[in-house]
């Protein structure tokens, strides 16, 4: 049963979570949407938001249909996560914050994993051009830049990566857990 836990907590968790987190993300962080990757999370993602984007009109910037998609998605995640692992899933209250702390470790934990791909990318092929290092991109240096003001690099070496990386663990650490 463990087995198959883990398996269905990481389609939905690990995959679809992160497809509608990317789907709210990349335009907010104005990522080259013609990305072949930044594609494929659209045509994901396209068959939940685009109902939704018919009754619900985008906020400035935000497409709160991504946003109810995203949290929608979460939500069904928990409450079959739950019911496998066998909690009460009537329990609104419960279910609500475990929706909750799941989305926020997925977004710390995605970040943390963007961040180091798109390091070790940088020392690996870093005059290369690659969609991946594109999108990466995008989605890393919001973090990276303002850290860079404050820690110069020492002897051309940049760490930044690595202070923001242990702040992102340190906020997962931190994050109260529900259960």
């Amino acid at each position: 049963m463990q087995a198959l836990i883990f398996i269905v907590n990481s389609l939905l968790q690990y995959l679809l979570v992160t497809a509608f987190i990317l789907r709210l993300l990349l335009p907010l962080l104005r990522a080259n949407m013609r990305n072949p990757i930044s594609q494929a999370i659209l045509r994901v993602t396209n068959p939940l938001v685009l109902p939704l984007r018919k009754v619900l009109p985008p906020i400035g910037r935000v497409d709160t249909a991504s946003v109810v998609a995203l949290l929608l998605v979460q939500l069904l995640t928990t409450i079959i996560i739950a019911s496998m692992i066998g909690f009460d899933i009537s329990n609104t209250g419960f279910i609500a914050r475990a929706a909750t702390w799941a989305l926020l470790a997925s977004v710390l934990q995605f970040y943390w994993i963007s961040i180091l791909i798109y390091v070790l990318m940088s020392w690996l092929a870093p005059h290369n051009y690659n969609p991946a290092a594109d999108l990466l991109g995008s989605i890393c240096e919001p973090l990276l830049r303002p850290v860079r003001r404050v820690i110069p690099p020492i002897a051309g070496l940049d760490l930044t990566a690595v202070f923001v990386l242990i702040g992102l663990q340190a906020l997962l650490i931190a994050l109260p857990k529900p259960f």
